[in-house]
């Protein structure tokens, strides 16, 4: 598993995404994805795909992977652990505190 470190930062209200989505989100020099899974718990991973670049808050999601929206690629939402023979990606520590999206510790 991957987790990087990035510091605590409010990205903006829970309700901007919609369940069952993700949303990029830049921080720092990162793009980072967040999706609300249908559960309502977030995820948050690199939004860049390692293979071609490919948006990944624009791929399909369930509760344990998002597939990356060009090539089908698909990633493990609580591990960044590629189910298809990619490399990892990056995940990161995300929660909601009244109502915010907070990422990183």
């Amino acid at each position: 598993m991957t987790i990087a470190p990035i510091e605590k930062t409010i990205l903006g209200p829970v309700e901007e995404i919609p369940y069952g989505e993700g949303r990029t989100y830049a921080v720092g020099l990162d793009m980072i994805a967040v999706f609300r899974l249908r559960d309502g718990s977030l995820r948050a991973v690199s939004a860049v795909c390692p293979h071609k670049g490919g948006p990944l808050a624009d791929g399909q999601i369930d509760n344990r992977v998002v597939v990356c929206p060009l090539h089908l690629y698909a990633w493990d939402l609580a591990t960044g652990c590629s189910q298809s023979g990619q490399p990892p990606i990056s995940v990161y520590p995300v929660r909601v505190d009244d109502g915010h999206i907070i990422l990183g510790d």
